[in-house]
């Protein structure tokens, strides 16, 4: 079944509460004496054990206080944050404009050796015109009430993306036939994508697999669109907010599903034949 991303990091989230219950099953008291210990109330407990609430920095220390086990704040801070960050709204990490967005994956992209990207939808970030990039990331503007700086945000889209050109790094690429129809832009801007992904598609660097949406018998339905850095990152873009994945076990389940994609998708010269099919449909 589909990964749901708000689970995950619910699911982070739920990880850090069961290491308080075990640190207070461990410390031998009840709920209500850690609570007296702490200054709160017995809800409060009760919240934080079941991940109901999230604990503060502060709550973390005086738990591990209570249960004598002072040397474990440290860890199990730096875990909760990992487990807050995991969601992150758009809505906040765009505020200031969508090419600070754009710029905040540059030391990502440098740093990664290999991308595995599937997008069900859209073009991939990284081999996208500047005038796919615009249209798209103004429609993002419009939907979430942000100043459109789409032309600003188009061009850094672009200058991010000639990591592609760079020695050190590969990148192997999924789309759904679909991307190649759903327009973005006018006829030009939509020509001038598709061009580009025949040219980008030929480079050393770059494997480009297109899955046929006439493929009879799929192994595995379309996903969500994500972008797996390396073995240690994945990222899951949703409507209102992009998930970060770093447990090792769901990495590895979205590699499986990315392989499993991967053997429906099509290369080379059938790729190429489908691009120039999607081209033709547009006079």
């Amino acid at each position: 079944m589909p990964i749901s991303p708000s689970s995950t990091a619910q699911a982070a989230r739920e990880r850090v509460a069961q290491r308080l219950r075990d640190l207070r099953a461990d410390a031998g008291i009840t709920g209500t004496e850690l609570a007296v210990r702490c200054g709160w109330t017995h809800p409060k407990t009760s919240r934080l054990e079941n991940a109901r609430t999230p604990p503060t920095p502060d709550d973390i220390r005086s738990w591990c206080a209570a249960c004598g086990a002072e040397d474990q704040a440290g860890d199990i801070i730096a875990q909760s944050r990992d487990a807050e960050s995991q969601y992150v709204e758009w809505r906040r990490k765009v505020r200031a404009g969508l090419k600070r967005l754009q710029d905040s994956y540059v030391e990502l992209y440098q740093s990664t050796e290999l991308f595995r990207i599937y997008s069900p939808t859209l073009v991939p970030g990284l081999l996208q015109t500047e005038g796919y990039a615009r249209a798209l990331l103004s429609a993002n503007a419009r939907l979430l009430g942000l100043p459109d700086d789409a032309d600003d945000a188009a061009a850094a889209r672009v200058e991010r993306s000639k990591v592609i050109h760079d020695a050190g790094h590969r990148f192997v690429m999924l789309i759904e036939e679909g991307v190649l129809y759903f327009q973005l832009g006018d006829a030009d801007a939509m020509a001038a994508q598709l061009g580009y992904l025949l040219t980008a598609g030929a480079l050393p660097s770059v494997s480009l697999g297109i899955i046929p949406s006439a493929t009879r018998e799929r192994v595995l339905w379309p996903q969500e669109l994500f972008h797996v850095y390396d073995d240690t990152l994945v990222s899951v873009e949703l409507l209102s907010a992009r998930v970060r994945v770093t447990q090792p076990s769901e990495i590895t389940l979205y590699l499986t599903a990315f392989e499993q994609l991967r053997t429906m998708a099509v290369y080379g010269a059938e790729a190429r034949a489908l691009i120039l099919k999607a081209i033709e449909a547009l006079n």
